[in-house]
């Protein structure tokens, strides 16, 4: 494992070259800022609600990768003075699909702060959001001696076509996707670096339910105490040194955890889902835009009679999503 940290820690170190500066603010950073860091590309609709809503809860500064967008988003990104940002025209995929971006920015501007790593359509749901900042559990987990806090990604989605209520930008998303499914997740322990492997929602029953088991894994830790040795391994969902994986109690109690509403599908999706399906810069080959292309043009609707409609955090952890644990 500790070799295996490595070479992700110097593939991260040769990836920084594809990295080109635009608009370095990182002097601005201080001691105890709370980082957001994201690679994005083409996102220029959704931004104006993501970086409010990320701001609004304590994040200090964006730490933001532009792979080589072309509709306005660069011009939004330069109006941030809370944001540095590096462009980068190279395949995303051939930088472990964004990780060694991630953990080339970390290691160099991360170092003792709280990290956020989340998509341009997540949105961070934990124990008392509704009226507790990011501070003030990033000062529990400082004060329980805890590293890093894992999320559950929750797909939610409209009633009915998911193309059906235009999409603004500088809307909340879940003023239109505000459905899950509370149930039908599966879960398994990875055993090399002992993460939870959690599958299932409305992507499983709906576009992989032939297959379930090459449906998306919804597991994440997106929130890290970083330091410069860790680094991540494959998107959010696992890092090393592997004991930051256990955000999860092993003998039956439970852990503080959260949530990232994940609002892929909105009325922008259809047309995002063609682009990446023909860059083919995802995962095997794109395999999961694959299934959405099939599925989306017979039956574009993810309602179904057992969907749930979003209300806050105390309902998702009376499901059994996340957890509010020991913090009181």
């Amino acid at each position: 494992m500790r070799l295996r940290r490595k070479r992700r820690l110097v593939r991260a170190a040769r990836k920084s070259s594809d990295l080109r500066p635009v608009h370095d603010r990182t002097n601005r950073i201080a001691a105890r800022d709370i980082l957001l860091i994201g690679t994005i590309r083409n996102e220029a609709i959704r931004l104006p609600y993501f970086f409010d809503y990320y701001r609004d809860r304590g994040v200090n500064h964006f730490l933001i990768v532009d792979n080589d967008s072309t509709d306005g988003t660069a011009e939004f990104l330069a109006q941030q003075p809370d944001t540095s940002v590096w462009h980068s025209s190279v395949s995303y995929q051939r930088a472990t699909y964004g990780v060694d971006w991630t953990n080339a920015l970390l290691r160099k501007y991360a170092g003792g702060h709280w990290i956020l790593a989340v998509d341009p359509d997540e949105f961070f749901i934990y124990p008392f959001c509704d009226t507790r900042s990011i501070r003030a559990l990033t000062d529990w987990l400082d004060n329980s001696a805890i590293r890093s806090f894992g999320a559950m990604l929750l797909d939610v989605y409209p009633k009915g076509r998911i193309d059906a209520v235009p999409y603004r930008s500088g809307q909340d998303p879940l003023e239109i996707a505000c459905w899950f499914d509370s149930g039908n997740y599966t879960i398994k322990r990875n055993p090399t670096y002992g993460n939870l492997w959690i599958q299932g929602g409305p992507r499983a029953r709906a576009f992989f339910s032939e297959a379930p088991e090459k449906a998306p894994a919804l597991n994440k830790i997106p929130l890290v105490k970083w330091d410069r040795r860790f680094a991540y391994v494959q998107s959010t969902h696992m890092l090393l040194p592997r004991g930051l994986n256990q955000v999860y109690d092993e003998w039956g109690g439970e852990k503080a955890s959260g949530v990232l509403m994940h609002t892929k599908f909105l009325s922008t999706f259809t047309e995002k889902a063609d682009e990446e399906l023909i860059r083919r810069e995802h995962y095997g080959q794109s395999i999961e835009y694959k299934a959405y292309a099939g599925t989306l043009k017979s039956n574009p609707d993810l309602w179904c009679k057992w969907s749930e409609r979003y209300i806050n955090w105390r309902q998702l952890e009376i499901f059994g999503l996340m957890s509010k644990g020991n913090w009181a």
